[in-house]
């Protein structure tokens, strides 16, 4: 899969974002690579495969005025950590939405647990 391709899956995956969450999404960037640069990798203990990663001020931590002129948060999903563990088209593209909205659930200050949580309660319910 080309980076066209890839950048198209994940901008779908951001429309699906429920509005009353994409209206609030502030001050973030979110991009694409094909793999996790070492300093990336080290941020979360060198451990694991990344499929993306949120980096930033989590909104539950700006306080009242925001974060004023600081960089964006970023939200970067990893093109080839998904390719590998996908078998098919629709593969990719559920794997696309899912980290899409596990990293922008960071965003929001929601930890490992509680997005997971989140995502059981809407899909198994």
């Amino acid at each position: 899969m080309d980076d066209k391709d890839f950048e198209y899956l994940v901008e779908k995956a951001i429309e699906t974002i429920p509005e009353e969450f994409k209206e609030k999404l502030e001050n973030v960037s979110i991009v694409t690579t094909d793999w996790p640069s070492r300093y990336q990798l080290a941020k979360v203990g060198g451990k694991g495969f990344l499929l993306g990663l949120y980096e930033g001020v989590p909104q539950t931590k700006r306080g009242m005025y925001g974060v004023g002129g600081t960089l964006p948060d970023k939200i970067t999903i990893f093109k080839i950590p998904i390719l590998r563990i996908s078998r098919t088209l629709e593969d990719v593209i559920r794997q696309v939405r899912s980290t899409v909205i596990h990293e922008v659930g960071h965003h929001f200050g929601l930890s490992e647990v509680e997005i997971r949580k989140a995502v059981r309660e809407k899909y198994t319910n």
